[in-house]
């Protein structure tokens, strides 16, 4: 993992979805193991205990194809996908942008992914190292999303931890228009009569985009519909400053320029929801420093993404070890005691 500074280079001569790709099959060749992790970080949500609250975001492993050597890294927990009921190919390349100078990345992929039935089959056969979620979206040219997510939810149900609604991601239009209170409604009711009575907790991903009243719309729904957390957030579709020279290219922009949007999009869904739903935010965390921030502001566990490429390997244990170290300074015995005590 030290190597990853002189490795680097390399792979940023490649075009990023290619340097993507080999690092996905260099992942294959990797022995997996069970991952130790500090006690102080471990956290029960929906049920499932993780060992560590520092995720691996869907988008990186789309196809579940590395998923036990993800979390072999040091992840907590691990989510793929998104998955499609059937495979497509996504949006024309070139659709994945690094940002070098701002440490971020565009993307306009569109769910591009080899669909359900061939995940779900690599997905049975894994060695189950520790928790790996199923992030589920709807095919582009559906002629009913919702029941495109419901198909999801009941085709991988079997091999998911806990299953993600995504809606929304900014490359497949209109998909979120299901953020919607009364089209969110609908897509809720269809996904847990899906899942069941003894089927996996149900996560649903948001966008940093939202206006106050969105906010309070789908946290009200969320509640009623007996989500089992919230992911805050998605990429963005709006544009801070930007140095670099892909600063114009269209799609969803993660890393550290979505930091601040997404923490403070955070703080507004801790106050709608009122601590009733546990929270896991995304978007800009690359440090320690960034995960307790967003604990103390009301998320239970964090998801990395773009950092990866950025940093490399090692990043998900440098960033347990400066958790487990900040934690134990500012007084706490257990990451459960530190969540929410930013009262901002």
């Amino acid at each position: 993992m030290r190597l990853f500074p002189l490795i680097r280079p390399l792979l940023f001569a490649f075009e990023a979805e290619r340097a993507h790709r080999l690092t996905i099959e260099a992942l294959k060749a990797l022995p997996t193991r069970t991952p130790q992790h500090d006690p102080i970080l471990a956290n029960t949500i929906a049920g499932l205990d993780f060992p560590s609250p520092v995720g691996l975001a869907a988008g990186v492993d789309k196809d579940a194809e590395v998923p036990d050597a993800f979390l072999s890294l040091g992840f907590g927990f691990v989510e793929v996908g998104t998955l499609t009921p059937l495979p497509q190919a996504g949006n024309p390349r070139p659709r994945l942008f690094r940002l070098v100078e701002d440490q971020a990345v565009i993307n306009r992929m569109g769910f591009n992914n080899g669909g359900q039935a061939a995940a779900h089959e690599r997905l049975a056969k894994r060695r189950r190292l520790g928790i790996v979620g199923v992030n589920v979206g709807a095919n582009k040219d559906a002629a009913d999303r919702i029941a495109d997510y419901a198909t999801g939810i009941s085709r991988m149900r079997d091999v998911a931890d806990y299953l993600t609604i995504n809606i929304s991601s900014p490359n497949t239009p209109g998909l979120r228009a299901l953020q919607e209170a009364a089209a969110l409604d609908a897509l809720l009711a269809a996904a847990m009569a899906a899942r069941g009575e003894d089927g996996p907790p149900i996560f649903l991903k948001v966008a940093p985009d939202l206006a106050a009243a969105d906010v309070d719309a789908i946290a009200r729904v969320a509640i009623d519909r007996k989500v089992d957390a919230l992911i805050v957030s998605n990429t963005t579709i709006s544009r801070p400053p930007l140095r670099s020279q892909h600063a114009g290219e269209s799609g969803g922009l993660s890393g550290a320029p979505l930091k601040s949007l997404a923490l403070e999009r955070l703080r507004d869904f801790r106050r709608a929801t009122g601590g009733l739903l546990p929270l896991i935010a995304a978007g800009g965390i690359a440090s320690g420093a960034d995960a307790i921030a967003r604990i103390t502001a009301g998320a239970s566990l964090v998801q990395l993404y773009s950092a990866m490429v950025f940093f490399g390997p090692g990043l998900p244990r440098r960033i347990e070890s400066e958790l487990a170290a900040l934690l134990r300074s500012h007084g706490h015995q257990s990451i459960r005691t530190a969540i929410g005590t930013d009262k901002d």
